[in-house]
């Protein structure tokens, strides 16, 4: 579908850069993501997509929004409380952008739904909060071979890759069982702030919408690690991809 007069007003500011154009800008709007969790993460990744001009998005989430959510879950409002958040979300990109259209799933990815939803989106977006969610998300997209970038915040850092399923390396090629025991701990003490999670979920969002247009460099086999406390930012390379990963191995 090209563009209508609406959108390319709408869009005239990014349509100006020269890796998008009204080309990339009609490749946004025949393309499709699906962006999990609805939280901290997730609220400015949804915020971003739509207003990008992405044309399907969908976004997954089976909690509902608590008062203590609201420091960071930027796209609900205090009248929001004890909503589903992914509903909630909806309405959000919707009241941002019309123009596009936006499936909430008001349930948690589990195994069994997985290939029928993952079937509609051409890239994922993990924003959860917890390993146990993000090696689903690893597994079920390398099993459909989609395409994802996941995220970790704890405290004041955070840090971020994508992942080409049987091309790059999985998070199962990266997290030893001890890691992930250290790494899940840390984020199930919940202790953060908002504005690192912003920076973070910008940046997903950003790779996002690079592997749609086809641009730029991604963060395949590179964790990109931010510090807010000290504003140290890295770029680490991470292992070859293992050809016996027990997930994506050959």
């Amino acid at each position: 579908m090209s563009l209508n007069t609406e959108e390319k007003e709408r869009y005239q500011r990014q349509i100006l850069l020269k890796e998008i154009g009204n080309e990339g800008q009609e490749k946004l709007k025949n393309s499709s993501c699906l962006v999990i969790g609805a939280g901290g993460l997730g609220s400015p990744v949804c915020f971003y997509l739509a207003a990008v001009g992405i044309g399907h998005i969908g976004v997954m989430d089976g909690d509902r929004l608590e008062p203590s959510n609201l420091n960071r879950q930027i796209i609900h409002k205090t009248k929001d409380l004890g909503e589903l958040k992914a509903a909630s979300a909806r309405e959000k990109m919707l009241d941002l952008n019309p123009n596009i259209k936006v499936t909430a799933y008001c349930e948690f990815l589990t195994y069994e739904n997985a290939d029928e939803i993952l079937k509609d989106y051409d890239f994922v977006v993990d924003a959860t909060d917890n390993f146990k969610a993000k090696f689903l998300i690893n597994e079920v997209c390398v099993r459909n071979n989609k395409a994802f970038v996941y995220a970790g915040i704890s405290n004041f850092k955070g840090q971020l890759m994508t992942v080409l399923p049987h091309k790059s390396p999985c998070l199962k090629c990266i997290f030893t069982d001890e890691a992930l025991s250290e790494e899940n701990n840390a984020v199930e003490r919940k202790a953060t702030i908002g504005a690192i999670v912003g920076v973070i979920a910008s940046l997903e969002s950003l790779e996002a919408i690079k592997y749609l247009l086809g641009i730029g460099e991604l963060l395949t086999g590179k964790m990109l690690i931010v510090d807010g406390l000290s504003m140290n930012i890295r770029k680490v390379t991470m292992p070859e991809r293992n050809e016996h990963c027990e997930s994506c191995g050959a």
